[in-house]
């Protein structure tokens, strides 16, 4: 069994939208990895009754609770009160948090206001988590069978005082099993399809599947409970990455972490020290951009290297034959490029047509790699700028593919 722990965001900034609660993102992916049940994520605003009820009922059914925000210096912070209210642990001046806060403004040549003298004031039996990149400390404390973590919604000293203090702590007060998590991570299939194509496998019930979609990808996610042996682990993951095939630009999980499509296209290019040169029409530079991050990219053109059979304002080519069109072009443009690979992106089209939402328009990649030539085309739907930021993430796939 894995303890049960709860994430707290306090803040009436947080429940209002005016802020994104980042916080309780990063700490589940940190306690999850460390082995705990993450069970809920719970938001409370700047409402003392509100703050008290929730701690009270959090100190009743988990093992550990990680609560960020109101621990600042205005009024509207109500974190430890509230703890002292719901607890029946008075607030106490703590000498060791006041010499903290003190420091920290002279170090800035400031003057401390008086109100900073709340952020020293500790629920008893409490322990001091003490905050070297600002002024509020956090603070731990043991009720009822839950431990409570309180610390500063600032989302850098959040993070540097888990990381710190906290981390630790949690390893040597839990018993932790730490699962395994692998994830198959695709471009150019929905969800939908890959539980289709998935669905056929019968998964043991020790092994959690989920899925997540993220920008420019879905991910596929095997959770292995702990001590999983690595050929069982690795038996059901390559059963999954057969069906889902070409799909698959990386895994995640097996040892090395290999990170999205780009770092991927950029670790083969580095490897197999291949270059390319890029003519896009309806990404518009996206495509350079992208392979502009790695040092492999020789050449870039938009719209100017084929002035003669396109405008600035529109990018379709009117064709019988686009794979001729865009062959014509490549071995034109080869003798100009040391590149070792050349990529092409057209559209077929009408001069007065317009890339609209009403509109669906079938976008053609065309690789010149070593000779050989591959072509792709998919029609995009949706507004401009989805088109635009698809059709780049296509060419990219169509890249990694083929290198």
């Amino acid at each position: 069994m894995h303890p049960v722990l709860e994430i707290l965001s306090q803040g009436e900034e947080i429940i209002t939208g005016q802020t994104v609660d980042t916080n309780s993102a990063w700490l589940a992916n940190q306690s999850v990895e460390l082995g705990f049940h993450v069970s809920r994520h719970t938001a409370v605003g700047d409402n003392l009754a509100d703050l008290i009820k929730v701690l009270t009922d959090i100190s009743q059914r988990a093992a550990c609770c990680i609560c960020t925000g109101g621990l600042g210096p205005t009024c509207d912070d109500l974190t430890a009160e509230a703890v002292a209210l719901a607890f029946g642990l008075p607030l106490l001046f703590d000498e060791e948090a006041f010499k903290h806060i003190t420091h920290f403004y002279s170090l800035r040549n400031r003057r401390m206001p008086e109100s900073n003298r709340k952020q020293a004031m500790l629920p008893t039996t409490s322990e001091r988590l003490d905050n070297e990149w600002g002024t509020a400390p956090g603070f731990a404390v043991q009720v009822n069978q839950c431990w409570f973590v309180f610390l500063p919604g600032v989302p850098a000293e959040m993070r540097n005082i888990f990381l710190a203090h906290v981390k630790t702590k949690l390893e040597h007060r839990f018993p932790l099993h730490v699962k395994t998590l692998v994830t198959l991570r695709t471009f150019g299939i929905g969800e939908s399809e890959i539980q289709q194509r998935l669905h056929a496998i019968q998964l043991p019930d020790d092994i959690q599947l989920g899925f997540r979609a993220a920008a420019n990808e879905v991910q596929v996610k095997l959770v292995f409970p702990a001590n999983s042996l690595p050929e069982y682990i690795h038996a059901y993951v390559a059963l999954y990455t057969q069906e889902l095939a070409e799909f698959v630009f990386a895994i995640d999980g097996l040892g090395q972490d290999t990170g999205d499509l780009f770092e991927t296209i950029n670790a083969r290019m580095t490897q197999k020290n291949l270059s390319i040169a890029v003519i896009e029409t309806l990404s518009q530079g996206l495509i350079a951009s992208f392979c502009g991050r790695g040092d492999w990219l020789l050449d870039a053109h938009y719209h100017h290297s084929t002035k003669n059979l396109c405008t600035k304002l529109n990018v379709f080519f009117q064709t019988d034959n686009i794979c001729l069109l865009a062959q014509d072009l490549a071995l034109a443009f080869k003798p100009h490029t040391d590149a070792e690979i050349i990529l092409i992106q057209l559209v077929i089209g009408t001069p007065e047509q317009k890339i609209d939402k009403h509109q669906l328009i079938d976008v053609h990649t065309m690789l010149l790699v070593t000779g050989n030539f591959y072509h792709h085309h998919k029609a995009l739907a949706g507004d401009f700028k989805h088109k635009q930021h698809h059709a780049a993430c296509l060419a990219l796939d169509w890249l990694r593919r083929h290198i």
